[in-house]
């Protein structure tokens, strides 16, 4: 059954409970809202805005949302993008778009104007519902906009000429659920690539695949009605709100946090007595680099007993921070989970909360799914080797939009190929080696950053690196690691060198740059970015020419 019908259920059995909770530990005092607002009345140290909405009022705005865009025409067939960061009225608007037939299109707040444009055009969008933060960026490509595509605003601020009113539209719509079928074959949602080795593709899923997204991730970790989960990451990406899914499958309720400083992730936790909450390596590290600076102190947040389980999931995760964390937080569980947008997300492969001795693995076949790594003729490698990871499971991508190129390189005979490098060790578990397109050949040699960078993160005083490879004539390429040093601390180049003795000598990096290591909204170190800035770009291309 399509997850539209899950939400129709939480508001029959759970109307008057809290569904979702917005917290915003940054917002001025006294500020209109056009939703119910409380402000927290407990003293802290930023003023803390809160809102809430119980499931019944969830769905009815998703109602709501849904008979406004039936009333412009809008159904299966049509696309209708999100453009907002998290906020209350997020997920009433996708479920709503759901709730329609028509296919939800989430956009990632960070691209330009120009990426905007790029990516509506690419999911051939016939309306953008955007919120504040984008009247800028949105006025900037408004005239050279298709005619047919609407635009409609939602956010308090005066609504631009440009656009329709939200707010003022779905008012005066029916809050009844709109006589639509939906099956699970049907179109649900295009999803975009995170776009860290390019242009972002446009991916295509189905109703099925989202269903699939809750099952998955309520199997793995247990979600009762009583969990109450924290999402911090954007909504706009698979990896939060599938694992929300999780909860959302039982009714249990969402803190949405818009802020990723420790003190409010703690603070959160806390007031809300949230029990699950899922974290990328940056926010894990901070939390742990504010303890040990004595920057926030645990006992100053009284309710964090009812934490049950911290996970990590859309990169690498480094051994020694889950290590930390444990001998920090003892009696947490952990997981850590694996997936693409192109699989709907975390869960085709997940380490297993009972498997922290497998720490360093991205673990086994989730739920519902199949895994296997192949060589270069496709043929399965054997255990201990390296070979392309392929998945294969209901949460599978239909296709590429619009790409059939694309698809035919990544899909065969129902299997995904990941484009992620991987070995299966004697006991099954899967261990992350690098990216296809990320591995550095130096004299011959085959070297895998990941390996490199999960070495020098336990480190004491790196706070994050990258390895990768740099242009060099007799080499062709050789490694160079990209190093963050923690706040407060000093390293030097040789400091770095001599704790890279324990590596193979091939496998030390040859030069060591101290910068800053960028990532993207998802926690994916941008290395096209660092490439260009470090003068790597078309490496293999360059020694072609040569």
């Amino acid at each position: 059954m399509p997850i539209t019908e899950i939400l129709e259920k939480n508001a029959e059995l759970y109307g008057a409970e809290t569904a979702l909770i917005e917290i915003n530990p940054e917002r001025a005092a006294g500020r209109r809202v056009t939703w119910r607002e409380y402000e927290l009345v407990e003293p802290t140290r930023s003023p803390h805005h809160r809102r809430e909405i119980t499931w019944s009022v969830f769905n009815e705005k998703a109602n709501r949302m849904a008979n406004l865009l039936i009333s412009r025409g809008i159904g299966g067939g049509e696309k209708v993008a999100i453009l907002m960061t998290n906020c209350l009225e997020w997920l009433p608007v996708y479920f709503g778009i759901l709730k329609t037939g028509a296919t939800v299109v989430p956009m990632n707040f960070r691209y330009s104007a120009e990426e905007i444009k790029y990516c509506l055009g690419l999911a051939e969008v016939d309306m953008l519902i955007f919120g504040p933060e984008f009247i800028g960026r949105i006025e900037e490509i408004a005239d050279g906009l298709p005619e047919e595509l609407a635009l409609m605003f939602c956010g308090e601020e005066a609504c631009p000429s440009f656009a329709e009113s939200y707010a003022e539209l779905t008012a005066n719509c029916s809050s009844a659920s709109p006589d639509v079928v939906i099956t699970d074959e049907d179109v649900a949602a295009i999803y975009f690539s995170s776009g860290t080795t390019g242009f972002p593709k446009a991916i295509l899923h189905s109703h099925e695949s989202l269903m699939h997204a809750c099952r998955v991730e309520q199997a793995h970790h247990g979600q009762t009605h009583e969990d109450v989960f924290l999402c911090i990451p954007p909504l706009y990406h698979t990896g939060a709100k599938m694992h929300w899914f999780g909860s959302f499958l039982v009714g249990g309720k969402a803190v949405l946090l818009k802020g990723t400083n420790p003190e409010y992730i703690l603070d959160a936790v806390s007031r809300e007595k949230c029990t699950i909450v899922w974290l990328l390596v940056p926010w894990a590290q901070d939390v742990l680099l504010a303890l040990e600076r004595g920057d926030i102190k645990l006992a100053d947040y009284p309710n964090l007993s009812q934490w049950r389980l911290m996970h990590i999931g859309a990169q690498p995760v480094p051994q020694s921070l889950v290590r930390r964390w444990l001998e920090v937080f003892p009696n947490h569980q952990y997981d850590t989970n694996y997936g693409l947008s192109e699989s709907i997300g975390p869960g085709c492969v997940h380490l297993g909360m009972e498997n922290v001795h497998k720490v360093g693995a991205i673990g086994v076949p989730g739920f519902g799914w199949e895994v296997k790594i192949i060589g270069e003729d496709g043929a399965p490698v054997a255990e201990g080797d390296v070979g392309e990871l392929c998945v294969k499971g209901p949460g599978v991508m239909l296709r590429y939009y619009n790409d059939e190129k694309a698809t035919a390189e990544s899909l065969r005979d129902g299997w995904l190929l990941t484009g992620d490098m991987a070995r299966r060790d004697e006991d099954g578990f899967i261990f992350l080696v690098d990216r296809k397109k990320d591995v550095i050949i130096t004299g011959g040699e085959n070297i895998y950053p990941v390996q490199i960078e999960n070495f020098l993160a336990a480190h004491p005083d790196i706070r994050d690196v990258a390895v990768i490879g740099l242009p060099e004539a007799r080499l062709g390429e050789i490694t160079a690691a990209i190093i963050e040093v923690k706040p407060g601390k000093t390293l030097t180049e040789e400091d770095v060198n001599t704790f890279c003795h324990e590596l193979p000598r091939y496998k030390r990096p040859r030069k060591i740059i101290f910068a800053d290591v960028p990532r993207n909204a998802t926690g994916k170190i941008e290395k096209p970015k660092l490439r260009k800035i470090y003068g790597a770009t078309d490496i293999v291309a360059a020694q072609n020419e040569s």
